[in-house]
C-alpha cells in the first residue's frame, strides 16, 4: 500500500491477459514454492492480501521460512454511495487494490518446511482470495496467457501467426454435392 495518497484518481481499468508473448511474473524468482492465479479479471484488495498473508503465517507458525510478496495493492478504488444520484463526480477513496494478470505469482516461500505443509498453507490462503489458484514449484515452466510452456510448446510457436489448414482434395470418383434447383421438375 502506498504511504501517500494518489495524485489523481485511478481508473477502474482491466487486468492484463498477456496473450501477446509475455511470461513475466509467472515463474518463481526467490522462493521454492508459490501460489499462482489461474483465472483473470480479478481485483484483489489490500485487505484480502493481508488476510491471505496472515493465514499463511498462522499455518506455518514456528517453522523456519521466508515469505515473499510478488504483488502490491497500489491502485485506489473510489466509490460513491448507492443512495447517490447519477453525476457529481467519481466519489471518495474507499480502499487500495491490485489487478494481477492471469498466471501471476502472488506469494513465494523459501525455507526448511515440508512441501505438503506449504501446499496446505497456500490452499488456505487461496480460499481467502477471490479467484482460482494453483500451487507451483521451483522449475515449473512459465505460462503465457493460460498456456504452459514446455512439452513441445514454445514461445515462438505461440507467437507465430495462425495458418489456415488447406482442405484435403476429394478422393477420385467421389460424388460431390450438386446444387438442386429451387423448383422441382414436373
Amino acid at each position: 500500500m502506498p504511504k501517500a495518497g494518489e495524485s489523481c484518481k485511478s481508473r477502474k481499468g482491466r487486468p492484463r491477459v498477456p496473450t501477446g508473448g509475455s511470461t513475466r511474473g509467472t515463474t518463481l524468482v526467490w522462493g521454492d514454492y508459490g501460489i499462482r492465479l489461474k483465472d483473470h479479471d480479478r481485483r484483489i484488495s489490500a485487505q484480502q492480501l493481508k488476510i491471505a498473508d496472515e493465514t499463511i503465517k498462522k499455518r506455518l507458525r514456528g517453522m523456519k521460512y521466508r515469505l515473499y510478496h510478488r504483488t502490491s495493492a497500489n491502485i485506489g478504488v473510489y466509490t460513491s454511495g448507492n443512495d447517490q444520484r447519477m453525476g457529481k463526480g467519481k466519489g471518495s477513496f474507499d480502499y487500495w487494490a491490485c489487478r494481477p494478470h492471469v498466471s501471476k505469482i502472488l506469494f513465494e516461500i523459501k525455507g526448511d518446511v515440508h512441501e505438503q505443509v506449504i501446499r496446505d498453507a497456500f490452499r488456505l490462503a487461496g480460499n481467502k482470495l477471490p479467484g482460482l489458484y494453483e500451487f507451483v514449484k521451483k522449475g515449473d515452466p512459465p505460462v503465457m496467457g493460460i498456456t504452459k510452456l514446455g512439452n513441445g510448446v514454445t514461445e515462438e510457436s505461440l507467437k507465430r501467426a495462425r495458418k489456415e489448414i488447406p482442405m484435403p482434395p476429394a478422393p477420385n470418383g467421389a460424388a460431390t454435392a450438386e446444387r438442386m434447383s429451387a423448383t422441382t421438375a414436373p
